[in-house]
């Protein structure tokens, strides 16, 4: 695989985007185009596993149907859990998870864009929630104390970083132990031609800079995570469609699980 984008680049062109569509409500989609990580039909976080009951609990602004599917339905939330949302955008998927974990419960958001945590907080100012909080920063690097958080979810974001190893890294780090995983993302099943790979429009699109099953299983488990299980979805091929051309032959939507020991060693 012959790659000429750096992650400066690739940061730079994600950033921008997701900047944009933060400030400018996309037409359909997520990137304002033919569906990029959100299908275009909508409601979209209806097609990608949302009740419209979760929909309607949400404050307005925050649900921009971007995602791959749905973290919250193999979170399995419980009151009092500590939740951290890796990407959390408007904070669509933070908001649910504060409802659930109640008042006892908390939920910090990360988002490396500016514009997003910008929105994600004034969205907080239109509910009665106490309980979440939105902080910048890059999944690569978490502005979060170590061993601090019961669950982590994430929904399209890990396939956009090009460090992903310092992510579940990251990860492992701040999780409790017995703290759990909870991600929806993008994964390949075919070899990405480097054209795809060097596309930094593909990449912003959740399609380039996905891993292979294999790949994610191993860096899961250096990372020192256990019960690591990787679920393709069923309708993957309708959410991907469209989002570069032929995406649907290359990546699918999966659900991520994967354990942190009770008894973890080392201080990663």
């Amino acid at each position: 695989m012959q790659t000429t984008v750096d992650s400066e680049q690739v940061r730079a062109v994600v950033r921008e985007t997701y900047g944009r569509i933060a400030t400018e409500q996309p037409s359909s989609g997520c990137c304002g185009t033919s569906g990029c990580c959100g299908p275009a039909a909508q409601p979209a976080s209806e097609a990608l596993g949302y009740s419209a009951e979760e929909r309607r609990s949400a404050p307005d602004g925050a649900d921009l149907g971007l995602g791959c599917g749905n973290p919250q339905a193999i979170a399995e939330l419980k009151a009092g859990e500590r939740v951290l949302d890796l990407g959390s955008g408007a904070g669509f998927d933070a908001f649910l998870a504060a409802r659930q974990v109640g008042d006892t419960g908390c939920v910090v958001g990360v988002d490396m864009t500016p514009e997003m945590i910008a929105k994600a907080r004034g969205n907080i100012l239109k509910t009665e929630l106490r309980n979440v909080e939105f902080r910048l920063g890059e999944i690569e690097h978490l502005p979060v104390a170590d061993a601090s958080v019961d669950v982590i979810m994430s929904n399209c974001v890990i396939n956009l970083s090009t460090d992903k190893t310092a992510v579940f890294g990251e990860a492992f780090r701040v999780l409790a132990p017995g703290g759990r995983l909870a991600i929806s993302d993008i994964v390949a099943f075919s070899e990405i031609p480097d054209a795809v790979r060097n596309d930094l429009e593909a990449y912003a699109g959740c399609v380039s800079g996905a891993a292979p099953v294999p790949e994610i299983e191993q860096m899961l488990d250096e990372a020192g995570f256990r019960d690591v299980h990787v679920e393709l979805k069923s309708n993957s091929a309708s959410l991907v469609e469209g989002w570069s051309p032929g995406a649907e032959t290359l990546v699918a939507s999966a659900l991520i699980r994967a354990i942190k020991p009770v008894a973890a060693h080392g201080t990663r």
